[in-house]
């Protein structure tokens, strides 16, 4: 049997930033299925779409990768954020809200691989077809960039962000939201875990 990878193990400094302070990391190039959208998570079907395109090509993926003897754990799912008007998204007009969201693959995941993913899973629900045809596979550098741990719900944010954006300042740091977008990495199920418990990284990439 393959040895699994479990990337926030092994990548610990990414996943697993301090709850109390911000830190600083240099986020290498990493490889990434995307898929875009617009509109207020949780509620939106366009966001609930995605994620049902996202899923299943992730762990289908990672079945043809055991099969090759290099198994590994799905990585959490991962969200950039921001608005063609920032101020939507700081004042949170949610609706007007610009999304990618996106699961890391190991740099051995080839586009092969993940066309013959897609070919097996259209071919076992082609009714996911119109969703996963708007998958990409693309490479995504993030670079210098703060971060901290969330936790609690989504909606109490507000003030660890800010923590964020005091920091980047501090450090003489600047950011445009729209270029260097907002970024959250969600280590918890919210339909399993309490909205007290819930664990989010919080991700601000800055010049």
């Amino acid at each position: 049997m393959p040895t699994k990878v479990d990337f926030k193990k092994t990548m610990k400094n990414f996943y697993f930033p301090s709850a109390k302070e911000v830190v600083m990391v240099e986020v290498p190039e990493m490889q990434f299925l995307m898929i875009d959208g617009m509109g207020s998570p949780g509620d939106s079907q366009e966001y609930l779409e995605a994620l049902g395109a996202l899923y299943p090509i992730a762990f289908k993926t990672k079945f043809l990768s055991k099969a090759k003897g290099k198994d590994y754990v799905v990585p959490p799912l991962e969200g950039l954020w921001w608005a063609d008007n920032m101020e939507d998204f700081t004042k949170g007009n949610r609706d007007k809200w610009k999304w990618t969201m996106m699961i890391m693959q190991p740099d051995w995941i080839t586009h092969e691989m993940i066309n013959k993913a897609i070919e097996s899973t259209i071919e076992k629900k082609p009714e996911l077809k119109n969703l996963i045809s708007k998958l990409r596979f693309e490479k995504y550098y993030e670079g210098k960039a703060a971060q901290i741990m969330h936790l609690g719900p989504f909606s109490e944010e507000g003030p660890t962000v800010k923590k964020i954006h005091i920091f980047i300042e501090e450090k003489g740091g600047s950011f445009n939201g729209y270029i260097q977008k907002h970024h959250e990495i969600y280590l918890s199920d919210p339909r399993k875990s309490k909205p007290e418990n819930m664990k989010t990284i919080i991700r601000q990439s800055f010049k």
